[in-house]
C-alpha cells in the first residue's frame, strides 16, 4: 500500500511543478509514483462546477460550506481512483488535497469561525466521505508578492482564460489562506506537516532543490 503525500500551499507557490518533479524523481529512483491533482476540472461534477465559479462564469457560492461541499464532492467522486493508485504505487502525490479546502473556505469567514469550519470540513472529507488521510503534508511557503508574480507566468488553465481566477485575484483572501495553513501547521489536523521554503532571497528555488528537501521527509 503506497503512502499519500499532499503538496499544499497558497496559489502561485509551485505545487503542480513540485508534485510533477517529485513524481519524476521518485520514478527515476525506482519507486513507483503518480500524481493526482485536485480539483478534477472537467472530470467530476464537483470539478466542473468549481471551474465555472473560479472562472467567473457562475456566482461564487455565498456560503463557504456550500463551496466546501463542492471541493469535497470532487474528491469523493475520485475516491476509487485514489484507492486504486494507492494500491498500485509506492507513493501517491496530491497536488492539493483536503487541507486546501480547509484553508481556502475558512479564509472566507471571520477569524473566530475559521477553526470550527476547518474542523467541519475535515469531518466531512475524512469521516463522511471516507477519503484516506495523507501520510505526509508538505506546505510550500513563499511570500505572496513572489507568488503573485508566479501566477502571471502560469500557462493557460483549462477552466479560465484570465490571468487570475476568483481566488487568485483576492489578495486579502490569499493572506488569510496563509494564516489558516499556519494554524494547521501548529495545531493540526492532517499531521504530520513539514514546511519547505519554495523561495530564497526573493527568487524561487529550483524544483529539484525543493524536491530534494521533500525526499528527506519521505524517507
Amino acid at each position: 500500500m503506497g503512502i499519500l503525500v499532499a503538496i499544499e500551499g497558497a496559489d502561485g507557490v509551485g505545487k503542480a511543478t513540485t508534485a510533477r518533479t517529485l513524481c519524476e524523481t521518485l520514478n527515476a529512483l525506482g519507486r513507483s509514483a503518480t500524481v493526482i491533482a485536485f480539483p478534477r476540472y472537467g472530470e467530476t461534477t464537483g470539478g466542473v462546477t468549481i471551474g465555472r465559479f473560479l472562472a467567473g462564469e457562475i456566482p461564487v457560492p455565498v456560503m463557504p460550506k456550500a463551496a466546501a461541499v463542492l471541493y469535497a464532492l470532487d474528491r469523493f467522486e475520485w475516491r476509487d481512483a485514489i484507492l486504486e493508485a494507492q494500491a498500485a504505487h509506492d507513493v501517491v502525490i496530491f497536488d492539493r488535497y483536503i487541507a486546501s479546502n480547509m484553508a481556502y473556505q475558512a479564509a472566507k469567514v471571520s477569524a473566530d469561525e475559521a477553526r470550527p469550519l476547518m474542523d467541519w470540513i475535515g469531518e466531512l472529507e475524512l469521516r463522511q466521505f471516507a477519503l484516506p488521510s495523507p501520510d505526509l503534508c508538505v506546505y510550500l511557503d513563499t511570500p505572496w508578492e513572489l507568488a503573485r508574480a508566479m501566477i502571471l507566468q502560469k500557462a493557460q488553465r483549462s477552466y479560465t482564460d484570465r490571468s487570475f481566477d476568483e481566488h487568485e485575484a483576492d489578495v486579502a483572501l490569499q493572506q488569510r489562506v496563509r494564516a489558516n495553513y499556519e494554524d494547521m501547521l501548529a495545531n493540526g489536523p492532517l499531521e504530520p506537516w513539514r514546511v519547505v521554503r519554495a523561495s530564497e532571497d526573493g527568487t524561487m528555488r529550483t524544483p529539484q532543490a525543493i524536491v530534494a528537501e521533500i525526499l528527506t521527509h519521505i524517507g
